[in-house]
């Protein structure tokens, strides 16, 4: 097999697994969905990064010494059937990276990031992400069974928080904007304090 050093060498209609993505050594920051190429967007915004960073800094801080972790990308994640057990790579046909990801289960963990789901997913949304965010992720990160899905807005300074029910399709529980503090289902003794979370700069237009 030839070696893959330019993301033109791939055919973007093909459908490959992650034992593929492994052997990819270009520059470009790729997703699989359902074994299709995604290009991730160019580098975020500052708002995006900021949010990202509070963010990081306050669940950092919150598990440390817990037994659940969170992780910033770039960090992989690999999605599938939540029927499914642990499955090899060539039988995985999704890899994500989540802006922000708390995985509980040890067990999910190896040398490479996450294999199945993690327990919570933040992701920061902006103009070039948002119908992957809001639409193909939202379908995905239900399939495969992430308990909770966040999706952060930093231009308009709002989350809105989904949590699976009991028949594993997401609700809104909740929409939270201004000085509201966001609390996780999965975590009630966390309380996200949004003013934190989207602080500015005084000179930021």
């Amino acid at each position: 097999m030839p070696k893959i050093t330019q993301l033109s060498q791939l055919d973007l209609n093909q459908t490959y697994s992650y034992a593929d993505y492994l052997t990819w050594q270009f520059e470009e920051t790729v997703e699989l969905i359902k074994g299709k190429i995604m290009l991730m967007s160019p580098a975020p915004n500052v708002r995006h990064q900021r949010a990202s960073t509070h963010l990081t800094a306050m669940l950092d801080n919150f598990f440390r010494r817990k037994q659940c972790h969170v992780f910033a990308a770039p960090f992989d994640v690999r999605l599938y059937d939540r029927k499914k057990s642990l499955l090899a790579s060539e039988q995985i046909y999704t890899v994500v990276q989540p802006d922000l990801c708390v995985i509980c289960n040890p067990e999910l963990l190896d040398l490479q990031g996450c294999n199945g789901a993690p327990d919570w997913i933040i992701e920061i949304v902006s103009k070039g992400n948002s119908k992957r965010d809001l639409q193909i992720k939202y379908q995905l990160y239900q399939e495969s069974g992430v308990s909770e899905y966040w999706l952060v807005f930093p231009n308009d300074q709002i989350i809105h928080q989904f949590v699976l029910n009991e028949n594993n399709h997401y609700e809104l529980k909740a929409m939270y904007a201004g000085d509201d503090h966001a609390v996780p289902s999965l975590f009630p003794d966390l309380a996200i304090d949004l003013t934190e979370v989207f602080e500015t700069w005084a000179d930021e237009s």
